[in-house]
């Protein structure tokens, strides 16, 4: 991909998403307005979701108009979206200034309409069978963009009076890798006076960057923790996982039970079953002599394809097998929904479909 910057003689607007509510108050302030006029600029975005600084009607007019000059709400692009032929799932293909892109995807189900958003633009972890991670890395999202892809949904959603309910930040990239913006973004996202969605309702998922597992212990957070596991023995996770080589499942389970210890908290396990490969009956009996009485919980996903892996996705039959083997060791799972396989709704895969479309034209 050529990810040449996109260059202008303008100064870069803004991306008010970016801002702390302190930060927001001192940018008011230096435009020469009072400080009340951060809290309305404020609850216009967090609260109204206002796709526009023409629709912060209680601002004066001339405040209005330095702000269309200096600041964005829209810090990407729409390239383009998919909708899945249930009309349940709905992905987009976002476009930053810099030429690089993000997807992030909804998802509804009868009583939740979860996000799943990046937090990177690529990924340097390199699993095998993500389209995400066969890209490559190209750069760390800030806080306001993982922030901004909530809103655009949020402001969707508020149309038809309907609102978020979860997310989930498992799109492209590794959250944990782009720690200290992911975790402000999920602040502002929890925060009462900003997004106010409660905490438990987001995850954070990993593949398990031990240092990262330990630092998110130690700061109690209520967010819910997945660590995408995919093999219970190293010579099996070495081939999926490379980042295994650097932190293998010892280490790995080490620091998960320090987290455990710490916040007391369920963790989740994800495990995309590939057919042949980690879903057979040894597998799971392995995956269940890890687990057994940890306070846990696995998430079996049959694998959703990418152009860039020649693995399949398993049979019903061979999953049933697997959670029934689980369940033999006391550890519960579930089969997670498998939602927008028809549009490739799998991290990363629009953008690659999109990226080699338009190197052919």
């Amino acid at each position: 991909m050529n990810n040449k910057p996109v260059t202008s003689n303008q100064p870069p607007a803004t991306n008010l998403y970016n801002l702390s509510f302190d930060e927001m108050t001192a940018f008011i302030t230096g435009l020469g307005e009072p400080k009340f006029r951060a809290k309305q600029v404020w609850e216009w975005l967090y609260q109204q979701y206002a796709g526009s600084v023409a629709e912060m009607t209680n601002l004066p007019k001339a405040l209005r108009e330095k702000l269309e000059t200096a600041v964005t709400l829209h810090p990407f692009t729409l390239v383009t979206e998919q909708r899945s032929s249930d009309g349940q799932t709905k992905k987009v293909l976002f476009t930053l200034p810099d030429g690089n892109y993000i997807e992030t995807v909804l998802m509804k189900y009868e009583k939740r309409r979860t996000l799943c958003i990046s937090t990177q633009a690529g990924c340097a972890m390199g699993c095998v069978f993500c389209a995400t991670g066969q890209m490559g890395f190209f750069r760390n999202l800030t806080a306001g963009e993982i922030v901004a892809q909530v809103l655009y949904f949020a402001r969707e959603l508020a149309e038809t009076g309907d609102h978020v309910t979860n997310i989930v930040l498992m799109g492209m990239g590794e959250p944990l890798h782009n720690y200290e913006e992911t975790l402000t973004a999920v602040d502002r996202l929890t925060a009462p006076d900003a997004f106010n969605l409660g905490a438990r309702k987001i995850t954070i998922s990993t593949v398990g960057l031990v240092p990262a597992i330990r630092r998110y212990a130690d700061e109690q957070r209520q967010t819910p923790l997945a660590v995408s596991l995919h093999a219970a023995s190293d010579e099996e996770r070495d081939k999926l996982i490379p980042i295994n080589k650097r932190w293998p499942i010892a280490e790995l389970m080490d620091a998960i039970h320090y987290y455990l210890e710490k916040t007391k908290r369920r963790i989740t396990f994800e495990w995309a079953l590939i057919n042949g490969e980690n879903d057979t009956v040894e597998q799971a009996q392995k995956l269940g002599e890890l687990l057994q009485g940890l306070l846990c919980h696995v998430n079996l996903i049959p694998l959703n394809p990418t152009a860039g892996y020649g693995g399949t996705p398993s049979s019903r039959e061979r999953v049933d097998a697997f959670q029934a083997e689980l369940a033999n060791y006391g550890v519960s799972s579930t089969v997670r929904v498998r939602r927008g396989i028809d549009i490739q709704a799998g991290c990363g895969q629009l953008r690659d479909r999109i990226v080699k479309e338009q190197s052919k034209s």
